[in-house]
């Protein structure tokens, strides 16, 4: 199949790299038209041109709502509206409830949870009428973690950023319905991706040596690939996903199982 999301417009935000590159990359095959963006508007740009015609990127910091505005006007100016919105952006910085500066405790917050409110609450208006118009589905997809459900002593931030994103997801899930929107709205909880954001985990030893660190806290025994997620979701803002709103998926490789 490469044609499970043809004639819908996605936004993914933190496109440049990573998770949301790959997930930019498998809607396009899928047949959708994409707005990456990033804070990182040069690789955006990249990602977006690498991508061809289907794909076109804008600078954009997640944490500025007048950025957001921006962002959603530029998505209806390219491509005519929007049908689809990852809130993928995000960062990860470690550290204890007594460790963690007030500092870190905010930008993680704003990054992580903040980002995902303005979006929602944006591009609402905007997804109900194109989906209106255009008589589709729409879907909001949060990419939570794994650490939104089972917590460490040393993540607080993260943890608490995280299992926000989970709660607020249902929270859309349930607004959507009630309007009758004809917007799903879920949570995707990754455990460990091989992405650039690991770097922060494995320190200061040998990447390879730190994942396979990593990969040992996993039942499969790996550490995940980006791909692991970008088909999971394809399959929650695809229409097989129509009757699936306000849950999680844990891509997880069975942690939470244990």
């Amino acid at each position: 199949m490469a044609d499970r999301l043809t004639g819908k417009i996605a936004l993914i935000t933190g496109g440049a790299s990573g998770l949301g590159a790959a997930m930019a990359a498998r809607f396009v095959a899928e047949g959708a038209r994409v707005i990456v963006t990033d804070i990182d508007a040069g690789g955006a740009a990249r990602k977006a041109a690498g991508l061809g015609a289907a794909a076109a990127a804008c600078g954009h910091d997640v944490t500025s709502p007048d950025q957001w505005t921006a962002a959603l006007a530029f998505a209806e100016a390219t491509f005519g509206g929007l049908h689809i919105l990852v809130n993928n952006a995000g960062i990860g910085t470690g550290g204890t409830v007594e460790s963690t500066s007030f500092d870190d405790w905010r930008n993680v917050h704003a990054v992580d949870l903040d980002s995902v409110f303005f979006g929602c609450k944006l591009a609402l208006p905007l997804m109900a009428a194109t989906c209106a118009r255009d008589g589709k589905l729409g879907s909001i997809l949060n990419i939570s973690s794994i650490a939104g459900v089972i917590a460490a002593a040393n993540m607080a931030a993260y943890n608490s950023a995280k299992a926000g994103v989970r709660h607020l997801s249902k929270s859309v899930a349930l607004h959507c319905a009630r309007e009758r929107y004809n917007i799903t709205c879920n949570s995707i909880h990754p455990v460990f991706i091989d992405t650039p954001i690991l770097d922060n985990l494995v320190g200061g030893m040998d990447r390879d040596v730190g994942l396979a660190k990593l990969a040992r806290q996993i039942p499969l025994g790996r550490v995940g690939e980006p791909d692991d997620v970008a088909w999971g979701a394809v399959y929650l803002v695809s229409d097989e996903a129509k009757f699936v709103t306000g849950t999680e998926l844990y891509i997880d490789g069975g942690i939470s199982a244990t």
